[in-house]
C-alpha cells in the first residue's frame, strides 16, 4: 500500500527529459496559454461564477494538476462539460456554494485515485463517450444564446434548451443586432484565421479585434467588467453540516464528471503523443487536489481539458513544464492586464464558445458511430438526448447500463445448444442416445434457453452434454445445469457430462451438478469414452427390459 501511495506523488522522473525539451515545453506552454485565455474567461462567465473564477481556475488548478497529475502533457482548467453541471448549481445556490462543492468533489476524486479507480474509464463504451460529447457541445452552444442575443441569462430555466427557447421571446430588436453581429464577427475570424496562418490563435485575434472596435465605437455591448489585479486571498469555505448535506449530491456529480473527463483527456493525450503512458490513479489525485486548490482561491471545479491538451501536444510539449508555463502565462494576464480583459464584450465570449461547441462535434466520428452497428447508433443517440434533456451523469450511467444490456443480449445469443450425430460408425441403439454440444457463455441471461432446448428431448435413454466449448459458466448457469440433470434423471434418462473445464468444475460441484449425476463416473473427459459409456448403458437397459418381458 505504501508503494502505491508513493507512486501517486511527484518525483524527479516527471522531468527526466527537461534538459533537452525545455524550449519545446516553453513554446507549447505559451501557445496553450494564449488559447486558454478566452476559454477560461468564457467558461467562467457561462457558469455564472464570473470571468475571474474562470481565470483563477485556469491558473491555480492548471498549476496544481500539472505538478501532481498523472499525465506529462495534460492541461487542466475550466471546461465546457463542467460548466454544464455548474450552471444550475450557481443558479439555484449562488456562486458562494462553489467553494464547498470544490472541496467535497476534490476530496472524492482524490479518494478515487487512492482506491485505484483510475482505469474505470475503460468501462465506458465508445458510443456513450461520443454521445456524451455531442450532448455537451449542444448544451454549451445553447447556453450562449442569451449572451449572443443581448439578454441577461439570469431568471431562466436551468435546462439550457428550455432557457434558450425562453430567451427567444425576450429579444429586443434592433438592440440585439449588436450582440448578434459581434458573435458573427468572432465566428468569422476564428474560422478564417487558421487559413491565413496555421499557428494563428483565432479566438484571441477575434476577441482583440472585436474589443477594440467596441471600445473605439462605444458600442452598446455588455462587458466582463472589472477584474482584481491578482489572485484572491486563499480561504477555506464554510463547511457547516447543512451546507454539506445540501451540496453532497451536486458534489458527487461534479466529482464523477471531473474523474471521467480528466481520464478521457489523459487517455487521448497518451494515444496521440510519445511522451509515455499516463497513470490514471495519479491523475485522479492530481485533479482532485487541483479542484480543492481552485476552490480555496475562489475558483471552480476543474478537469483535464481535451482541446487544450491537444494543442499542447501539437505544439511539441514533452514534459509537464508546458502546462506549468500555461498557468504562469494566465497568471501574468491576471496581474498585468486585468483592466484590459474587463472590457471584453460578453457577446465575444459567447461567439468563442459557440464555435468551440461546433468544433467539438466531428461529423466523421458521428458517421462512424451511427453506421457501425444498430446498437452503437442507439447508444449514441440515447446518451446525447439524455445529456441535453436531463443530466450528464444520468446520461453516462444510463448509457453504460444500456450498453451492458445490449452486450448481455449479444452474449446470450452467442450461447448455443446443438444436437449432433454420434461420432464414428452407427451402432444398434444409437437412436436412444442424444448428444448435445453447448457453447459460448452459459450465464444467467442464456442458461434458461439451454434448459428448455435440452429438457424437451423425448424417447432417449442417455443424454451426453458436451461442455468443452463453454467459455463462461456462472452460478446461474451451473444452477440451470443442475436443474437439467436432475430433471432428466428423474425421468429415467441417464446424463453424461463430457469435457467440463477445470475452471468450471468447482462451481459445478458447489451448485450440485456433479451430485445430480447418477454416478460420478458419468463425468467424462473424452468424447469417445462418453459415447462408449452411453452405448453400454443403452445395452444394459435393453437387456434389463428383455429380461423382464415374459416369454
Amino acid at each position: 500500500m505504501s508503494g502505491h501511495l508513493r507512486a501517486l506523488l511527484p518525483s524527479p522522473r516527471d522531468y527526466a527529459g527537461l534538459r533537452t525539451s525545455w524550449r519545446a515545453d516553453l513554446v507549447a506552454g505559451l501557445t496553450v496559454g494564449v488559447v486558454a485565455l478566452p476559454l477560461a474567461l468564457a467558461f467562467g462567465v457561462s457558469s455564472g461564477a464570473g470571468a475571474e473564477a474562470g481565470l483563477v481556475t485556469a491558473v491555480v488548478a492548471g498549476l496544481v494538476a500539472a505538478v501532481f497529475g498523472g499525465s506529462n502533457v495534460q492541461v487542466s482548467g475550466p471546461t465546457g462539460a463542467m460548466v454544464v453541471v455548474l450552471g444550475p448549481i450557481v443558479a439555484t445556490r449562488g456562486a458562494g456554494a462553489l467553494g464547498v462543492v470544490c472541496l467535497l468533489a476534490g476530496v472524492l476524486v482524490v479518494l478515487a485515485g487512492v482506491l485505484r479507480l483510475g482505469r474505470t474509464v475503460g468501462l465506458i463504451p465508445w458510443p456513450v463517450i461520443e454521445g456524451f460529447t455531442v450532448g455537451i457541445a449542444v448544451i454549451i452552444f445553447l447556453q450562449q444564446v442569451p449572451a449572443a442575443l443581448g439578454v441577461p441569462a439570469a431568471g431562466h430555466d436551468a435546462n439550457a434548451a428550455v432557457a434558450a427557447w425562453q430567451v427567444l421571446g425576450e429579444v429586443r430588436w434592433p438592440e440585439a443586432a449588436w450582440s448578434v453581429a459581434t458573435v458573427a464577427a468572432v465566428a468569422a475570424v476564428m474560422v478564417l484565421a487558421p487559413r491565413v496562418h496555421r499557428g494563428l490563435p483565432g479566438s484571441i485575434v477575434a476577441i482583440v479585434l472585436v474589443t477594440v472596435v467596441a471600445v473605439v465605437a462605444d458600442l452598446p455591448l455588455a462587458t466582463i467588467g472589472a477584474l482584481p489585479a491578482g489572485l484572491p486571498a486563499p480561504s477555506l469555505p464554510g463547511l457547516d453540516l447543512g451546507a454539506v448535506r445540501e451540496l453532497a449530491a451536486p458534489a458527487v456529480t461534479v466529482a464523477a464528471l471531473a474523474a471521467i473527463e480528466s481520464l478521457l483527456s489523459a487517455r487521448v493525450a497518451a494515444a496521440h503523443s510519445d511522451t509515455g503512458p499516463y497513470d490514471g490513479d495519479r491523475e485522479l489525485v492530481g485533479q482532485g487536489l487541483a479542484t480543492i486548490a481552485a476552490g480555496v482561491f475562489g475558483g471552480m471545479p476543474a478537469t483535464g481539458a481535451i482541446a487544450r491538451t491537444a494543442v499542447n501536444v501539437r505544439s511539441g510539449a514533452r514534459t509537464r513544464v508546458a502546462a506549468v508555463v500555461h498557468a504562469l502565462v494566465l497568471l501574468l494576464v491576471v496581474v498585468a492586464a486585468g483592466g484590459v480583459v474587463g472590457r471584453i464584450p460578453l457577446a465575444a465570449l459567447a461567439g468563442v464558445l459557440m464555435v468551440t461547441a461546433v468544433r467539438m462535434v466531428s461529423p466523421a466520428v458521428v458517421r462512424s458511430v451511427v453506421t457501425a452497428t444498430r446498437a452503437a447508433a442507439v447508444l449514441f443517440a440515447l446518451t446525447a438526448v439524455i445529456t441535453v434533456s436531463v443530466d450528464l451523469i444520468y446520461a453516462v450511467g444510463i448509457g453504460i447500463a444500456a450498453a451492458a444490456v445490449i452486450s448481455l443480449r449479444s452474449l446470450a445469443r452467442a450461447a448455443g445448444v446443438h444436437r449432433e450425430e454420434l461420432p464414428g460408425p452407427a451402432a444398434p441403439g444409437d437412436e436412444h442416445i442424444a448428444l448435445f454440444r453447448i457453447e459460448g457463455s452459459l450465464f444467467f441471461a442464456a442458461a434458461e434457453r439451454v434448459l428448455e432446448r435440452v429438457a424437451a428431448i423425448q424417447d432417449v435413454d442417455v443424454v451426453i452434454l458436451r461442455l468443452s466449448q463453454v467459455q463462461v459458466l456462472d452460478a446461474s448457469g451451473a444452477q440451470v445445469l443442475q436443474e437439467l440433470v436432475t430433471g432428466l434423471e428423474r425421468r429415467g434418462v441417464t446424463v453424461l457430462v463430457k469435457g467440463i473445464r477445470q475452471e468450471h468444475l468447482a462451481v459445478a460441484r458447489r451448485v450440485g451438478v456433479v451430485a445430480a449425476l447418477r454416478d460420478e463416473a458419468h463425468l467424462v473427459d473424452d468424447l469417445a469414452a462418453a459415447v462408449a459409456r452411453a452405448r453400454a448403458i443403452v445395452r444394459e437397459a435393453e437387456a434389463t427390459a428383455g429380461a423382464r418381458t415374459p416369454a
